[in-house]
């Protein structure tokens, strides 16, 4: 039995004793015996509701807490990669005096296929590449792309012509590829994994989508 039900059970006693009292004394005994009752009886109810509050010991996560990125600041960064034009990107950016062999790879597909090619055209070659080596139909790296059998006309017997490595369209190319590997321009050519000059008309190009047409190339998914 708690204390509060044996506070009470006491009160109903003395009650029950004081309606056997029929005197004024008697009445007056009951009262000031219920007068003691209700602050004992507070007092054990205020002991009775204490809570005693644990601290819950400190848990140290050991994995790297990622905060997700807000959808309005994406945007925001979206907007600052696409603000001004291509050619102005092209221009605050340096040419990378190293490459490694991918990038070699990715740039030299660029120079020999569109260096005479506005430079969306250009960054659209380059995101074809990309593209192919990101889909399991095609080699996974920019030179297996790029050197696979009979895809692109400018390799000769598994190799690539040379390169006047010190031409602007050397350094153009080397730029755009730069900007093509790190996604820092939005190609027309979106996602495209073939493109085909504009004199030519191969026949499998009536079963593919026609994303773009740039200067003298069509793009298509």
């Amino acid at each position: 039995m708690s204390r509060k039900t044996y506070s009470l059970s006491a009160l109903a006693i003395v009650a029950t004793a004081g309606l056997s009292f029929s005197s004024a004394d008697g009445a007056g005994a009951f009262a000031q015996e219920a007068a003691t009752l209700p602050a004992a009886t507070e007092t054990e109810t205020t002991a009775e509701e204490l809570v005693e509050i644990v601290p819950e010991p400190t848990v140290f996560v050991s994995e790297e807490v990622v905060q997700p990125v807000p959808e309005e600041a994406a945007a925001d960064e979206t907007s600052e990669i696409n603000a001004g034009s291509l050619r102005e990107q092209v221009r605050e950016l340096d040419a990378p005096e190293q490459l490694s062999e991918q990038m070699r790879c990715l740039a030299g597909a660029i120079y020999f296929e569109s260096r005479g090619e506005p430079l969306a055209g250009q960054l659209a070659v380059a995101q074809v590449v990309i593209n192919r080596a990101d889909d399991r139909r095609w080699p996974a790296s920019y030179c297996g792309v790029v050197y696979q059998r009979a895809q692109f006309s400018f390799v000769k017997n598994g190799r690539m012509p040379r390169i006047r490595t010190g031409s602007a369209a050397w350094d153009r190319a080397k730029t755009i590829a730069r900007i093509a590997h790190e996604g820092m321009w939005e190609s027309e050519a979106a996602d495209a994994v073939y493109f085909h000059a504009k004199y030519v008309r191969p026949k499998w190009s009536r079963r593919k989508t026609r994303l773009a047409e740039i200067d003298t190339h069509i793009f298509y998914r």
